[in-house]
């Protein structure tokens, strides 16, 4: 199964649109390091390119320079093992009976093994292993003979979470699943129209912040403005609260509200929950800066960057191979020894999912000569696999799940531990805390699951 967590950009009516877009990805790059892509049209010529690597490495001059057109759309990707492949980057995209078509998507379909396997037996053949491609073909195989009643049509055959953008020659169209899993903005450059994971992509192009496309909204935007629709029953809120715990950028608002805020709240409550006499608190750059900073705040304990991040490095969190994960760990992060000697410390991670890295991190400290090295998560414990588009495939891969809190922290090398509580990180949320998904802390699944997919998720257990 392809889990994606993705970033995708898109904008009408503007000469430079493919320029923007690679901008609004370059904004976005944390979202995805595998891959990037870029569709353009000037409402005659439709052209893409995608390649694997990251967005400046995709994209030089002369690329940009032949990607002409007022509208574009965009993605960075990432995936997990074993679906590596220019194949798989995005924007998909196709020729049919109504024209071209392309589709960036930010998300997880739980039901795609049926859909798959209902259209193979119509005849369907598959070119890649994304979400994305299930869309299309649904959408190519309506009867329905307007494109807006075809693309309904195909939405409502879909479960899971998505954030799309689609394109054709003339128009950019922004869709939010019912539940809201992942985010999706509207923004205004002077007279042009902007679609952005995260308003840090709005920000790095000035573009103005409008408003959150809602959850089961479609936008068409195109020569005639901005039509809205909601054709989809309401559903309860299912916002991902861990674009709050660690993906998006502190810059950016997600759902409407502040990511830095919120991050240091997580810390203020976590020194309330799990306090410690150390002598310094410092954070697991980058994810954990704002709430260590929350944390020593509360506590009134100094606050120290102990690690230092080399910026060159991409996330380890979002790495495909789990070997280029652990080598990663070892380059991106150097203590600074001489604040470390002979401290008793208070380390904050945004969250503990494998293990693997934390390890690392926690060896590298006691290597530095700290004396002492206290742990705390500003999450509850991961015990569920994911569904809707994080990389926590397995129960068997999630450490909460087969260990004890007391054997976590042996097996860290601790002197302690404390995870945030469920209800500790909900009261520090913006947001009510029944708009947010917490699945993988309490294994309440919002959507059910496709059997196939959730025995594989459920392996070994």
């Amino acid at each position: 199964m392809t889990k994606e967590y993705c970033g995708v950009f898109a904008i009408f009516g503007h000469k430079d649109a493919s320029r923007l877009t690679y901008l609004g990805l370059y904004a976005l790059q944390h979202r995805g390091q595998e891959s990037a892509g870029i569709a353009v049209s000037d409402g005659e010529n439709f052209k893409v390119h995608k390649e694997m690597g990251l967005v400046s490495k995709v994209f030089k001059d002369e690329i940009l320079d032949n990607l002409t057109g007022h509208l574009a759309v965009g993605h960075v990707r990432y995936s997990t093992t074993g679906v590596s492949h220019i194949k798989n980057a995005q924007p998909f995209w196709v020729e049919y009976s109504r024209g071209v078509i392309a589709i960036v998507h930010n998300g997880n379909l739980v039901n795609r093994v049926q859909l798959c396997h209902d259209m193979e037996e119509r005849g369907a053949i598959f070119q890649s292993t994304m979400d994305s491609e299930i869309i299309i073909h649904l959408i190519a195989h309506s009867k329905k003979k307007k494109f807006e009643d075809a693309l309904i049509e195909a939405l409502s055959k879909i479960k899971g979470s998505y954030s799309l953008i689609l394109c054709d020659k003339n128009q950019i169209i922004g869709v939010r699943d019912p539940f809201g899993f992942k985010p999706l903005c509207l923004g205004r450059l002077n007279g042009a129209y902007v679609l952005a994971s995260e308003t840090c992509a709005l920000d790095i192009i000035q573009a103005e912040y409008i408003r959150e496309i809602e959850p089961g909204e479609i936008v068409f935007i195109n020569k005639d403005g901005i039509k809205s629709i909601k054709p989809f029953s309401p559903q309860k809120h299912s916002l991902c609260i861990f674009e709050f715990i660690y993906f998006s950028r502190p810059d950016s608002n997600i759902f409407g509200k502040n990511v830095y805020l919120t991050r240091k709240c997580l810390g203020k409550q976590l020194a309330k929950e799990y306090p410690v006499k150390v002598d310094m608190v410092m954070p697991v750059p980058d994810s954990g800066n704002y709430a260590a900073l929350g944390f020593a705040q509360a506590s009134k304990i100094s606050f120290e960057m102990g690690i230092i991040r080399n910026h060159y490095v991409g996330r380890t969190f979002i790495q495909p191979s789990p070997k280029i994960r652990s080598l990663n760990v070892k380059i991106k992060l150097n203590p600074v020894k001489d604040v470390l000697k002979n401290k008793r410390i208070a380390i904050i991670e945004d969250s503990i999912v494998r293990g693997t890295t934390s390890k690392t991190r926690v060896r590298t400290l006691w290597d530095a000569g700290a004396k002492e090295i206290h742990m705390r998560v500003s999450c509850p414990p991961i015990k569920h696999p994911c569904f809707y588009g994080i990389d926590f495939p397995t129960k068997t891969e999630l450490i909460a799940d087969n260990c004890s809190q007391e054997q976590i922290c042996k097996h860290l090398s601790l002197n302690s531990l404390g995870y945030l509580s469920l209800p500790g990180m909900l009261s520090s949320m913006p947001l009510p805390p029944e708009e947010f998904c917490t699945a993988c802390f309490n294994g309440k699944y919002p959507i059910t699951v496709d059997e196939k997919i959730s025995k594989d998720s459920l392996e070994n257990k």
